[in-house]
C-alpha cells in the first residue's frame, strides 16, 4: 500500500522555525512530483511548494512563502522535507504532503484544482502565535 506520512508540526512563536517531513511507505519518492499544501481553518487548501527533482529538476514556491520555506529531500529518496523559517501567524494550518504516483511524471503543480496528486498524507498541524 502506498502511503506518505507527515511529521514535524507543532506550535511556535512568530519568527520561529519548523521542519516538516514527508516519509514514503511502499515506494520511493524520487522521480515523482511532490507537493506540500496547507489548509487554514475556514479556508480552502492551497499549495505551498512542489518539486520534481529527477525528471524535471523543478522546484516552486507560493509567493507567500518564497524566501522563507525550502523544500528538500534525503539522498535515499524516501523523505522530503519542508524547512519553514521566519514563520508568521498566517502560516498556521494543517500541512499535507502529496505525491503524484504516475508512470509519466510531469512538472509539479501547486494548484489543488488540477488534481495532480493521488497519494496524500493525513496532515500535520502547524500553529504560529504572534
Amino acid at each position: 500500500q502506498l502511503r506518505v506520512v507527515e511529521s514535524g508540526g507543532g506550535s511556535v512563536q512568530s519568527g520561529g522555525s519548523l521542519r516538516l517531513s514527508c516519509a514514503a511507505s511502499g515506494f520511493y519518492l524520487d522521480g515523482f512530483p511532490i507537493g506540500w499544501f496547507r489548509q487554514a481553518p475556514g479556508k480552502e487548501r492551497e499549495g505551498v511548494s512542489c518539486t520534481n527533482y529527477r525528471t524535471h529538476n523543478t522546484t516552486a514556491y507560493a509567493d507567500s512563502v518564497k524566501g522563507r520555506f525550502t523544500i528538500s529531500r534525503d539522498n535515499a529518496g524516501t523523505t522530503v522535507y519542508l524547512q519553514m523559517d521566519s514563520l508568521k501567524p498566517e502560516d498556521t494550518g494543517v500541512y499535507y504532503c502529496a505525491v503524484d504516483w504516475t508512470p509519466y511524471p510531469a512538472v509539479c503543480t501547486m494548484e489543488v484544482a488540477k488534481g495532480q496528486y493521488n497519494v496524500w498524507g493525513q496532515g500535520t498541524q502547524v500553529t504560529v502565535s504572534s
